[in-house]
């Protein structure tokens, strides 16, 4: 009994020592994959460098980096910053401003919208002192986990700390940096939670993801985005700005009144065309085997965003609204 016992146990021995053994292959594997994807993830935010483009004598600067294009308010009350980009790129973005603009401190974040290319670095600004402002609806997205269906993939709640501690229900104005700031919601455009924050002294806009400029736009509808509404706020911006008024868009080079009307222009047009199409009948595969977009998709049409995208974002709202 005693050997039969041994040799049982010898056996169930070896049995244990093969699963640990490929136990411990797998979890080697898992291993080098995540460290090369941490490594390959780091990678992606190592190479970026921060561009400083000054748009007037005035203190307002347009930055350029990974994610969303940053606007810069510098004046004797010190920094306001419009969106934050990744968390990753924080340092970077205080050493640009530091480095190469002011020492003065950065003491305001406006979120443009909720997503994470906007609003990854709120939580490093406000351990570094500053506050951050958003619309009622950014705060609550920002507070609970998203699944954006586009991109079929969840987003984390983000950390208190990276939480807007000032918002607003409508649209809200203040005063900075001898400048009186409006600041606009605008309904169920990119978004629920856009906003668009225009310095009327320095006659500068910034538009968040309401117009990204070179590229058709992502219309998220998991997160109450619309294409009327998304029109609705772009008519908005041109009753606002004038031929003199510098635009920052929410991706893509700095803009003007011209080239935001003409976006304004391929959004009805293409809105219209897909509404004629589906009010004669016509399904989203014949609608993407049109030439609606053809026109437009020299100018507009890219990597993350191409015509049948846009297309199936406009199908979508009009066939189910």
């Amino acid at each position: 009994m005693k050997i039969f016992f041994v040799l049982k146990n010898i056996e169930g021995y070896s049995k244990i020592i093969k699963f640990s053994l490929s136990y411990s292959i797998l979890v080697l594997c898992m291993l080098f994959f995540l460290d090369n994807l941490h490594s390959s993830y780091a990678q992606k935010f190592k190479d970026v460098k921060i561009i400083v483009n000054e748009l007037d004598n005035n203190g307002t600067y347009m930055l350029v980096g990974k994610g969303g294009n940053i606007g810069l308010s510098v004046g004797d009350e010190g920094v306001l910053l419009i969106d934050s980009q990744f968390e990753q790129l924080t340092d970077k973005i205080l050493s640009a401003i530091n480095n190469r603009i002011t020492e003065k401190p950065v003491k305001f974040v406006i979120n443009t919208h909720w997503h994470q290319d906007h609003t990854g670095g709120n939580e490093n600004f406000v351990n570094n002192g500053a506050i951050v402002i958003a619309h009622e609806n950014v705060r609550e997205r920002l507070s609970t986990g998203q699944f954006v269906d586009f991109l079929n993939k969840t987003f984390e709640a983000s950390p208190l700390n990276a939480l807007p501690t000032r918002t607003y229900n409508d649209s809200t104005t203040f005063y900075f940096n001898e400048d009186k700031i409006n600041v606009y919601h605008i309904p169920n455009a990119h978004t629920d939670g856009d906003s668009i924050i225009y310095f009327n002294k320095r006659n500068v806009i910034h538009t968040g993801d309401l117009y990204v400029n070179g590229r058709y736009p992502f219309i998220d509808h998991s997160s109450g985005g619309s294409i009327d509404g998304l029109i609705t706020g772009i008519e908005k911006i041109t009753s606002i700005i004038d031929n003199q008024t510098k635009i920052i868009p929410g991706h893509g080079l700095l803009s003007n009144l011209n080239e935001l009307q003409d976006y304004l222009f391929m959004l009805k047009d293409i809105r219209q065309q897909v509404h004629t199409m589906v009010n004669n009948g016509a399904n989203l595969e014949e609608i993407l085997k049109s030439d609606i977009t053809t026109k437009y998709d020299s100018l507009y049409s890219d990597s993350f965003i191409n015509s049948e995208d846009f297309l199936g974002f406009v199908y979508n709202d009009i066939k189910y609204q």
